[in-house]
């Protein structure tokens, strides 16, 4: 017979999972769109060629344009500006002459930077013409009386020339540099079953399961890295630093969802696909640049191992590790924290669950290091703690038979 609790029961959990689904589903919608809403230049390190008034004048209007959007460093001349992009002190470079200016880019480091500095450079180069003209025509005043005694007026100041340079090219096979941000987000799902599936396996001990994790980032790693360079060639250079930089991103976020697997149980696939897939993925400016996002957002993204798995990749496969330390330094404790609470989380629940009561003595039949012993029930008054031995066991049940044979 139905009970109307049970109808009741029934109805509260719709009601709960029409309020928290919805509200999920928003909340990760927000979690990609909202940065992607809002890119804009926020302290990007560029840099200004020379010392002369045309320079000064471009970093005023720079400026003046964008309020905080770049943080300048000046250079002597043009080639300290190029080993400076080469080395990741800054995404480009402007160098300003009288009558040109140049726009030093890196496709390499960010397309969309890459873009930025130039409708930049444009727009630096049409507000130099305009002030030019201005100083033409205010000096036409003093110059009229002359004029009109056949003496030839100010010529007309000229248009200055903008000129690009790409320093460090995208692969010619992928232009737009849009591989590896697109891949992101599939390696870092792949990352997170690849813990689900080692954290399963009842068959592996605590350090086997260290072993297999580091094992299949590397395959996976590997798989990658054919891919994304054999048939895409979108990683053209220093093989071996990128897929140890992929081996060691993949292995950051694995043991990081194994080790949350091992503490919390099968709540922490939820946390882990929050944090990895909803958060790390769209703060990890992957796609544009951390200095183009809003700062909360660029300083979590470069600390979660997506967002620093995409700089430490695009530093090895273009810019021969150049400033890679810092995202190094972050998968590597990523990476010790997962597998520590792998290793030492097993310990600690076998410890809180007490000794395993009995140990099949057969070989082949041993219990897996990693099954917790199933609580037994308090022993009667009249059973001894031998109770537990073949015989006793024996016993008790030609007992129970006899029992109820006679009743």
């Amino acid at each position: 017979m139905k009970t109307p609790l049970v109808g009741h029961q029934s109805w509260r959990h719709v009601a709960i999972m029409a309020v928290a689904l919805p509200l999920v589903i928003s909340l990760a919608v927000m979690a990609y769109a909202w940065p992607a809403a809002r890119i804009a230049p926020r302290d990007l390190p560029v840099g200004i060629v020379g010392t002369s008034t045309a320079s000064q004048g471009a970093v005023e209007g720079l400026a003046h344009s964008k309020p905080g959007g770049f943080d300048f460093h000046l250079y002597p001349d043009e080639a300290s500006a190029r080993s400076a992009i080469r080395e990741r002190d800054v995404y480009g470079a402007f160098v300003v002459a009288p009558s040109s200016l140049t726009v030093l880019e890196s496709t390499a480091a960010s397309p969309t930077v890459a873009q930025l500095l130039g409708k930049t450079g444009q727009q630096l180069a049409a507000h130099a013409s305009k002030a030019a003209a201005d100083r033409a025509a205010s000096s036409v005043h003093g110059t009229s009386a002359r004029s009109k005694k056949g003496e030839a007026g100010p010529k007309r100041p000229a248009q200055i020339r903008v000129r690009t340079v790409d320093v460090v090219q995208t692969s010619v096979d992928d232009p737009r540099g849009v591989v590896f941000s697109s891949a992101l987000l599939p390696l870092t799902i792949c990352s997170i079953m690849i813990a689900l599936v080692i954290a399963m396996s009842r068959r592996l001990r605590p350090g086997s399961r260290l072993m297999a994790l580091i094992v299949v980032s590397g395959a996976a790693a590997l798989g990658v890295y054919v891919v994304a360079q054999g048939f895409l060639g979108a990683l053209p250079h220093e093989p071996l630093a990128t897929w140890a930089s992929l081996s060691l991103t993949i292995l950051a976020i694995s043991a990081t969802t194994a080790g949350v697997l091992t503490l919390v149980g099968s709540a922490g696939l939820g946390l882990s696909a929050a944090l990895m897939v909803f958060v790390g993925n769209p703060f990890s400016g992957s796609t544009s640049a951390p200095e183009l996002l809003p700062k909360a957002v660029e300083d979590i993204g470069q600390w979660l191992p997506p967002g620093a798995g995409a700089s430490l990749v695009r530093g090895t496969a273009y810019f021969n590790g150049n400033d890679s330390a810092g995202h190094i330094a972050v998968l590597t404790l990523w990476s010790v924290l997962g597998l520590a609470a792998v290793l030492f989380g097993h310990r600690a629940s076998r410890v809180g669950n007490g000794p395993v009561a009995h140990e099949s003595a057969t070989p082949g039949t041993e219990r897996p290091a990693n099954d917790v012993a199933t609580p037994q029930l308090p022993l009667a008054p009249e059973e001894s703690a031998d109770s537990s031995s073949p015989a006793r066991i024996g016993m008790h049940a030609h007992s129970h038979a006899r029992h109820a044979a006679g009743t």
